[in-house]
């Protein structure tokens, strides 16, 4: 029998790999033509491919731009080794940098907290790279800390340095999206044993708690920020970056919750409209007369927008408005080999950054390969390291 078992098995990569082999198995080579391995020599299936296993993927009709299919994270990212770099070697070190032996996520950036975007971001990198003992570990931290709210959503921060670790009961949308994103494409992409009762769980609160009517066209959904964000009259509060069509849509037609998708479609006109005016910024108000500097927060675009372009790419979308306008923006640094990462209202740049990552989602939103190499990842602190690695699965996943 085959180490994958006698049921009939299928391997996604993306239409535009061409180099195909087998590997060397008799078992498997009764599936050639269907199961498919890129860039493996007879004899070198690596161990990690041994686990994946893949199921039916989900009903597509309703997506509009692409299929679920998970692209490359079908196969472990360092199977077929991120392109520009050796993706298993930064991996590791993002992991054994970032990733406490309890599965927390820290954030060396903000005091070693820990909060759910750093949990969904840990376990989509797991799930990417293919290491099923660090994502289970790093969804039974989160599951047992930050998953303490009546709904199924999480709490945002946990700070080690307090008594009372939870510094904030709120909930951060994105981190909900991102951790349930993971969790589906672990089970339908990867093969592997995921409780998705959880997964729906939280998308439905999402829809129930986190969508709001944008109150210059009521029938269409703004994303919130968080359960409890204000919407009012007076306006919707919104933070551009936690737009993330591709993982909207893909969640929505799982689990059968087409408003995740309808707000996906308005999040990708919203993202037009204010990249019209300039940089996408970090918090807007959407008023019924259209935009309003947030009340709670300055009018800037800066390191959370940085995650626009990076989303929107990684989405196929990457001739989006957004993704033109914050290239240019960010290219707008002065300093060698540098990228402009804050700009205020005017475009004008506040902040350079050198840092890898950051210059990653440069070359991403460019085209071009980002290079990933262990010791960048290293030599990073979490933001910019964690935007690297993204950006290296968004290269590899996205089909313009």
């Amino acid at each position: 029998m085959s180490a994958f078992g006698s049921t009939p098995f299928w391997v996604v990569v993306p239409p535009t790999l061409s180099i195909l082999k087998t590997a060397n198995d008799p078992g498997l080579r009764r599936w050639e033509g269907r199961l498919r391995l890129h860039g493996l020599s007879q004899g070198n299936l690596q161990p990690e491919l041994h686990a994946v296993t893949c199921v039916p993927l989900p009903d597509t009709t309703d997506m509009k731009r692409r299929p679920f299919i998970g692209a490359l994270a079908s196969l472990p990212l360092a199977a077929y080794g991120a392109r520009g770099g050796d993706g298993r070697s930064a991996w590791i070190q993002w992991r054994d940098k970032f990733v406490a032996q309890d599965g927390r996520v820290v954030d060396n950036g903000q005091n070693g907290i820990s909060h759910s975007e750093g949990q969904a971001y840990g376990l989509l990198l797991a799930q990417a790279f293919g290491d099923r003992p660090t994502f289970e570990r790093i969804e039974a931290w989160t599951r047992r800390t930050l998953a303490n709210r009546q709904d199924a959503l999480m709490s945002w921060a946990w700070d080690p340095s307090q008594a009372q670790h939870i510094l904030d009961w709120h909930n951060a949308t994105d981190g909900d999206l991102f951790r349930a994103w993971a969790l589906l494409r672990a089970s339908r992409v990867t093969g592997w044993s995921i409780d998705l009762s959880v997964t729906e769980a939280i998308c439905r609160d999402v829809v129930t708690l986190c969508l709001a009517p944008d109150p210059r066209t009521p029938d269409a959904l703004l994303l919130l920020p968080g359960a409890e964000a204000r919407h009012d009259e007076a306006g919707v509060l919104v933070n551009p970056s936690y737009y993330h069509p591709r993982a909207l849509r893909e969640l929505g037609t799982a689990f059968g919750m087409p408003e995740l998708s309808q707000a996906a479609a308005h999040g990708e006109r919203l993202l037009h409209e204010l990249a019209s005016i300039g940089p996408v910024p970090d918090w807007i108000e959407v008023t019924t007369e259209g935009f309003a500097p947030p009340r709670d927060h300055l009018l800037r675009s800066s390191y959370d927008a940085l995650r626009v372009p990076l989303y929107l790419a990684w989405s196929g979308l990457g001739d989006h408005a957004a993704v033109v306008e914050m290239r240019a923006a960010m290219r707008r640094a002065t300093l060698p080999g540098h990228v402009a990462v804050a700009f205020d209202k005017d475009g004008t740049p506040l902040s350079e950054s050198n840092e890898p990552g950051f210059r990653a989602i440069v070359t991403l939103a460019s085209g071009g390969i980002p290079d990933i190499e262990g010791q960048d990842i290293a030599n990073q602190p979490y933001y910019s390291a964690t935007l690297h690695l993204l950006c290296a699965i968004a290269r590899n996943e996205r089909h313009n």
